[in-house]
């Protein structure tokens, strides 16, 4: 029934290139569906809690970025691997920085992804730098209100070294532009490079964000250079009503792009989602199984928080897991890798 009215209205008022159907749905949750969980990858030291893995390739190796919370706040860390399954850490790449906006609070996410699904998964360039954002706030605890949108670069992303910051932060809830949902606090953003500059500049951000009422939805920015952003639009592009919908990841899957994002709390538990989109702005929400779910004693509490890669005809679904370890970094895949080594 909502294709045949898609199509009407396509008709009528000649926009059906933007029409996401049923069967668009479909097709992007047979490639990313990950049944067979593979298990804890990656845990904190000393009890620290670890979180929002970012994955990359860069020179033949893989990389993950991660967030680290020791009790006080947040920090950026880098792990390697040569599969994707084994992970080793090799040291902090953001620090907290006394006395300044992100004294306590800095929580990096790599940007600029190859976005095609099964593509190359290396960062690109802009400027000659690589690109991340972070949230980050000067007020410690776990995510104490208010956190801001912070941008950092570097010329090596597989190197354990301090990243370099723009002085202030790029968005904030505090700004004047600030729309009515993300005047408390902005989260985790993921920026995707647009060669065909549909929204009228290259780089386009999505972020989570927060109002006084604690709901969590998806609004999107826009920049020409990756210092300088300006909101887009005026209201979220996923909101589901109540509770949290955050985290996205953005891909190209052949002619649609797919968000990857985590609810919670607008039903039982914490949860992996996806939606879908052929302008970048207008988005249809999956509502059927999940992506990953609670099952498991060490993501028994929460199943959260995505990074899908595709590989090698294997799609990787790394996540925050929490239960009987802690908060930690856990792996669920398309195919079962349980009892087989992984291809390079």
């Amino acid at each position: 029934m909502f294709e045949t009215i898609c199509a009407m209205a396509a008709a009528l008022f000649g926009f059906g290139s933007r029409i996401v159907t049923d069967a668009d749905l479909q097709r992007v949750y047979e490639q990313a569906k990950t049944p067979y969980k593979y298990g804890v990858v990656l845990r904190g030291a000393g009890g620290d809690m670890v979180d929002c893995p970012q994955v990359f390739r860069h020179r033949g190796r893989w990389y993950m970025t991660y967030i680290r919370f020791d009790g006080a706040g947040y920090d950026t860390w880098l792990a390697e691997s040569p599969d994707l399954l084994a992970w080793k850490p090799l040291g902090r790449i953001l620090s907290r920085r006394a006395g300044r906006w992100d004294a306590e609070q800095v929580a990096g996410f790599t940007s600029l992804h190859d976005p095609r699904w099964g593509g190359s998964a290396a960062l690109a360039k802009h400027a000659g730098r690589y690109w991340l954002t972070y949230v980050g706030g000067a007020l410690k605890g776990y995510e104490t209100d208010p956190l801001s949108i912070g941008v950092a670069s570097t010329t090596n992303p597989a190197s354990a070294h301090e990243w370099q910051r723009e002085d202030r932060p790029v968005l904030s809830p505090a700004d004047a532009d600030a729309r009515r949902w993300e005047r408390l606090t902005l989260y985790k953003s993921c920026v995707v490079h647009d060669r065909h500059r549909r929204l009228g500049a290259p780089y386009v951000m999505y972020y989570n964000a927060k109002s006084q009422n604690g709901h969590e939805r998806i609004g999107m920015a826009i920049s020409d250079d990756m210092r300088t952003w300006r909101r887009y639009g005026t209201d979220p592009v996923i909101d589901n009503g109540s509770g949290i919908s955050g985290d996205p990841q953005v891909v190209r899957m052949g002619d649609l792009w797919v968000m990857f994002y985590f609810g919670a709390f607008w039903r039982p538990g914490a949860f992996d989602t996806f939606a879908v989109s052929r302008d970048l702005v207008n988005w249809r929400k999956w509502t059927g199984p999940d992506l990953v779910a609670p099952s498991e004693p060490w993501d028994r509490t929460y199943a959260h928080k995505p990074w899908l890669i595709r590989h090698r005809g294997v799609t990787y679904h790394f996540y925050c897991a929490v239960g009987d370890e802690g908060r930690v970094i856990a792996l669920a895949t398309s195919k079962d890798l349980r009892s087989k080594p992984a291809r390079r």
